[in-house]
């Protein structure tokens, strides 16, 4: 068990003048199963390989335990690796696969023997010690690959989107039983992924990369509801938040034909940065629908062209444009089963929950 930590941690790829992770700071416990996430190229990927030992560290210090292991060769950082492909030996057998480090750190075979049949039992896999890779299927194979990881007994877990050659029904069976097994096991867990319901699902904590700069480390559930920027609050949710940059008027701001309250502190801000507009957030489940308009309350809500509706058994979505705004992305609001508009039909939507993040930075302007 060991604690990570990346202190100004930077990694400069040949020929690009732009670090691919730009000064990285990151403390990740004890135990502790951290999610990296972000889109493709953002960096997280590179900052496992960094703790891998696998790229070079530009600048800046990572430590396994309180020790400094930047410049240490990967053998000698004490971590197990899982990769996105298997990376079997076809011609072994499960057992074999899963001894085979230990085998060429020449533990003794009776210690072998234990740590594989314990792995085994963890995983489920003790029926198919005698089989070859080939026989198996693919969330056996995953399985595998994590045993062999596991047998080694390392200060900590690297996984790089180990569940992305999965379909879609075991990659959902297969991230619950690999959350679980972490937690019996306790090892400390660095995972990298690009799939954001993934990260909210598995992780302690969630770290939020974007063009190789850190954005946001904190719960599933604090980066939902309170994200520090516009880009975290787009990237975290399914569907992802609704983002409208609007106009202030007096001290509201202005969606189709409603006003959405701004706080004294919103306000402010926006003054600070001498801002007419602001970017306003809402999930989908933070706005009601209203079938009709109510004359007497022309404010409480906007107008909604229903484009489409998905109906997903316990949820749905409804997905539309404001009037005279045929440009705009569609806004999308959660309502109950069975209760939904029709297609071409005009509603009007009221929010109830609203974020409101600075036009030009992005951060989040606190209510």
């Amino acid at each position: 068990m060991a604690t990570v930590s990346f202190e100004n941690t930077t990694c400069r790829y040949a020929g690009s003048e732009v670090p691919a992770v730009d000064r990285l700071n990151l403390e990740i416990g004890d135990g502790e199963f951290l999610v990296l996430v972000g889109p493709s190229g953002c960096g997280k990927s590179t900052s496992l390989r960094m703790l891998a030992g696998l790229e070079d560290v530009a600048d800046g210090a990572i430590r396994i335990g309180g020790n400094d292991v930047t410049h240490l060769e990967p053998r000698d950082r004490d971590i197990a690796m899982v990769f996105q492909s298997y990376a079997l030996y076809p011609h072994m057998t499960v057992a074999q696969n899963m001894g085979f480090a230990l085998e060429l750190a020449k533990v003794p075979k009776d210690e072998r023997t234990r740590r594989v049949r314990e792995a085994a039992a963890l995983l489920d896999l003790e029926p198919y010690l005698d089989r070859k890779p080939k026989a198996l299927s693919g969330g056996q194979r995953q399985r595998v690959a994590m045993g062999r990881a596991i047998v080694r007994e390392p200060q900590v877990f690297l996984m790089d989107e180990p569940l992305s050659n999965l379909d879609a029904k075991l990659r959902v069976s297969t991230r619950t039983q690999l959350a679980a097994l972490q937690k019996r096991l306790g090892t400390t867990t660095v995972y990298v992924t690009h799939d954001q319901v993934e990260a909210m699902t598995m992780g302690d904590r969630v770290a939020v990369l974007k063009d190789g700069v850190l954005q946001q480390c904190d719960s599933p559930m604090a980066l939902y509801e309170r994200p520090a920027n516009a880009f975290v609050a787009g990237f975290i949710g399914s569907p992802a938040m609704n983002l409208r940059e609007c106009k202030v008027a007096g001290d509201a701001l202005r969606l189709g034909d409603a006003d959405i309250p701004l706080s004294r502190r919103q306000l402010a801000g926006l003054e600070r940065d001498g801002a007419d507009t602001a970017l306003l957030g809402f999930r989908p489940e933070t706005a009601d629908l209203a079938m009709h308009a109510d004359p007497a309350r022309p404010a409480d809500g906007f107008a909604l062209e229903v484009r489409l509706v998905e109906e997903l058994g316990a949820d749905c979505y409804v997905y539309g444009g404001i009037p005279g705004h045929p440009a705009e992305d569609d806004i999308v609001i959660r309502v109950a089963p069975g209760r939904a508009p029709r297609i071409g039909e005009t509603v009007h939507a009221r929010v109830r929950r609203a974020h409101v993040f600075a036009p030009n930075s992005g951060a989040r302007l606190d209510a």
